[in-house]
């Protein structure tokens, strides 16, 4: 895949799943890199990309980030992959388990782009990572659907107040992707036995009979980052295997 028009981006929670995936496709394609994350990432960069320890609800450190990153060039682009999955109804939901993922999914978001945009001088491009639950839900998934929707909104209005700076915001909306999120979902509702078996049950959910790759969705993102796609902002797209195209109705 060739990637034009960016030369430093920044990735909130690019040590694993989606996130690291979008790193790895950024990386092999001459891209300079900075990952912010509490963890290392999982794959070793060999030093070429620069690692700054970041826990996103601390705006110091969502600064430090850009600070770093902004050292020798100033940003091209930003990914927001950063993001917790809680699960109960608004009944069963702890206040403060409500309150962590909202700090994480969409306070970090806004942490993110409110230190970045200033350092985007040349214009640029913002993509956050959402999911196809701010649009549809199953049951028990309130703190993390209401975390996405609000997501999708903030994407919207920096796309409309940032787009005379020349820059771009949209955001992606995956469907279930093997990521170390979704196998401890797995774990969590199938047990250590059960979770491979459930996570295939989750993919069938998929009119095309799997899960997705976090690979699938770094192409995605990377396209949004890059100049392919100068005209396009405040856009949202489902990368979802077709899940949200169908009705629970079988003939």
């Amino acid at each position: 895949m060739h990637i034009s028009g960016m030369k430093n981006i920044l990735i909130y929670g690019g040590a694993s799943g989606i996130g690291l995936a979008t790193a790895q496709l950024l990386y092999n394609n001459g891209v300079h890199l900075t990952i912010a994350d509490v963890n290392a990432p999982l794959y070793d960069f060999n030093d070429a990309v620069q690692y700054v320890s970041c826990d996103v609800r601390s705006a110091t450190e969502v600064e430090r980030a850009v600070s770093t990153a902004t050292q020798l060039m100033a940003l091209d682009g930003l990914v927001y992959s950063a993001g917790i999955q809680r699960y109960g109804s608004v009944v069963s939901t702890p206040i403060d388990e409500y309150d962590l993922v909202q700090q994480i999914n969409t306070r970090g978001a806004f942490l993110a782009c409110k230190a970045a945009i200033p350092e985007m001088t040349k214009g640029g491009a913002i993509v956050l990572v959402s999911s196809v639950q701010a649009l549809a839900c199953q049951t028990g998934v309130a703190a993390y659907a209401a975390s996405k929707g609000a997501l999708e909104a903030l994407a919207r209005a920096m796309a409309i107040d940032h787009a005379e700076n020349k820059i771009r915001v949209n955001t992606v909306l995956p469907g279930t992707v093997d990521t170390p999120m979704v196998r401890s979902s797995a774990e969590l509702f199938g047990g250590a036995d059960q979770s491979e078996q459930l996570l295939q049950q989750w993919g069938n959910n998929h009119p095309v009979g799997r899960v997705g790759q976090a690979s699938e969705i770094a192409n995605l993102i990377a396209f949004l980052l890059s100049d392919h796609a100068s005209f396009i902002t405040g856009a949202s797209y489902r990368v979802d295997g077709g899940l949200l195209a169908q009705l629970p109705v079988r003939l």
